[in-house]
């Protein structure tokens, strides 16, 4: 684990906006089923779960409380815009790994708000003593799979017809993983050395 530890809330800049990111807590619940509601059915594919439905919304807030997901909002104006969650298991054989999810709204796609969340991601996975992030994507989305390879992400598995959406269309599922032990010089890479203790 790094010594420093990321404080929340805390502002960035995003596209020319100002954006607040904060701890996912209970009182968000309202807010975060609103903005799920805004994501297309396709775009939530490559999740283990079905987050519209509000009892698998609560089982993520309570598992932020439990220290078993560390998940971070991003608001514009008070609406959120984005999220993010690393599931962690401390019991498995693979408690050194994080499994890495990224929700943007449609409209702030392609204005670096995703670089910004995964850059506090890797701050967080560095905090949280983790060696590996795992992430997953359908692989009919290349944007985004080439949006995680620019941050280090490397194809580790590829699921063959793995996720079904609810008009029974199959999509095969892409696994890819990043050594965050790499994270400091990539983050040094990208122009934003001292992010640790930033």
């Amino acid at each position: 684990m790094t010594d420093a530890v990321r404080a929340y809330p805390r502002s960035v800049s995003c596209g020319g906006k100002t954006i607040e990111l904060s701890l996912l807590t209970a009182q968000d619940q309202a807010d975060l089923e609103a903005f799920v509601a805004t994501i297309p059915e396709h775009d939530l594919l490559f999740l283990s779960s079905d987050i519209t439905h509000k009892k698998v919304l609560n089982a993520w807030i309570r598992s932020t409380k439990t220290g078993r997901v560390k998940s971070l909002l991003a608001r514009e104006g008070g609406v959120i815009i984005g999220c993010t969650a690393i599931v962690l298991n401390i019991l498995s054989w693979s408690r050194h790994v994080g499994e890495l999810r990224v929700l943007l709204a449609p409209e702030w796609r392609g204005q670096g708000l995703g670089t910004t969340l995964m850059q506090e991601c890797f701050v967080q996975a560095l905090e949280l003593g983790l060696e590996k992030l795992c992430m997953q994507a359908t692989v009919d989305q290349p944007a985004a799979i080439v949006g995680f390879e620019n941050l280090g992400f490397r194809a580790e598995a590829l699921f063959h017809n793995h996720v079904k959406d609810s008009e029974g269309r199959l999509y095969d599922l892409a696994v890819l993983s990043h050594d965050v032990a790499r994270v400091q010089s990539r983050m040094a890479a990208l122009g934003i050395p001292g992010a640790i203790g930033a």
